[in-house]
């Protein structure tokens, strides 16, 4: 059976509606800013959006994500950095139609070398570090967008730059 799987690429077909619009928005022009110097800057806040995607596969497919030797995608467009997303999501696709539900009672790590950061049932890895992992830096990088003067765009309602909307709905 493969219920588990299929019930979270609905949801995950959906957040990455989000996160595309979310990616398309993203200027290259101002690929070094970062709001603080705690910050990211934004091109490496985005890239690492897109390839949260990638963890749906690891999931799927090994017990383990060993962040030692880990090397970012280095972007340079924003039609690269969608067609970096889009890619991700349609193995995320095929993996998770084709992954058995057993598959998301076993354990996966992520690590760092040896080194066990974490280790869960798959089923809660989905859910924490693959779904809500990216609608927090999904969030971060709308923060992003603000702040530079792009229009942020809707995620679970208008957002505050979709004017039209807001006055025609009754919305202020």
């Amino acid at each position: 059976m493969n219920i588990i799987g299929e019930t979270f690429l609905k949801e995950l077909l959906l957040e990455s509606a989000i996160t595309r619009k979310y990616l398309e928005a993203v200027q290259f022009d101002n690929k070094g800013y970062s709001p603080t110097n705690k910050s990211e800057e934004i091109i490496r806040l985005a890239v690492h959006v897109a390839e949260i995607t990638s963890w749906w596969s690891s999931l799927v497919n090994s017990d383990r994500l060993d962040f030692e030797h880990f090397e970012p995608e280095n972007i340079t467009s924003n039609k690269e950095l969608l067609d970096y997303f889009d890619d991700l999501l349609n193995k995320a696709k095929q993996d998770l139609l084709s992954v058995s539900d057993v598959e998301f009672e076993k354990n996966w790590s992520m690590t760092y070398g040896e080194q066990i950061l974490f280790t869960l049932p798959k089923r809660e890895v989905a859910r924490v570090f693959c779904m809500n992992h990216i609608i927090h830096h999904r969030a971060q990088l709308g923060v992003y967008l603000r702040l530079l003067g792009v229009a942020v765009p809707a995620s679970y309602g208008p957002s505050a730059d979709d004017e039209d909307v807001m006055l025609t709905k009754g919305f202020m």
